[in-house]
């Protein structure tokens, strides 16, 4: 027997299931992404103009090791994680004032892919070592 309120209840959680699965990204689509908007500058592996994303899930901004940061990144409190990757890629200036990088990813659902691509890939590599 259903319940008269497990139709609107069904919807309602099928909405959420497929909201949550939109926002947590296309790992396939971002890894193009990163190669067509990220890779001039970063590698998941070796600092170049940017820092390396080996290991960024949970690290501390500024904290890769081997890599000349703004005084600005390196006194912020900042943990990367999906929302302050997103707040990031939206505005760096915005999230953290003074920084050096001069690039923004205006649309949401390009930086869901791009952290999507992130979280797989620079975790599959493993943690990189913090800065000392």
């Amino acid at each position: 027997m259903n319940h008269p309120h497990s139709l609107p209840c069904l919807a309602a959680a099928m909405l959420m299931a497929f909201g949550g699965a939109a926002s947590a990204g296309d790992a396939a689509h971002g890894q193009v992404l990163y190669k067509t908007m990220c890779m001039s500058c970063h590698s998941i592996d070796y600092n170049g103009v940017g820092p390396a994303h080996k290991g960024v899930f949970g690290r501390k901004a500024g904290s890769a090791a081997n890599y000349s940061y703004s005084p600005a990144v390196k006194a912020s409190a900042i943990v990367w994680n999906e929302k302050t990757l997103d707040r990031w890629l939206a505005n760096p200036e915005k999230l953290i004032p003074g920084q050096k990088m001069g690039y923004m990813v205006p649309d949401a659902k390009e930086r869901a892919d791009l952290i999507a691509y992130l979280r797989q890939d620079a975790a599959r590599a493993g943690p990189a070592p913090a800065a000392k």
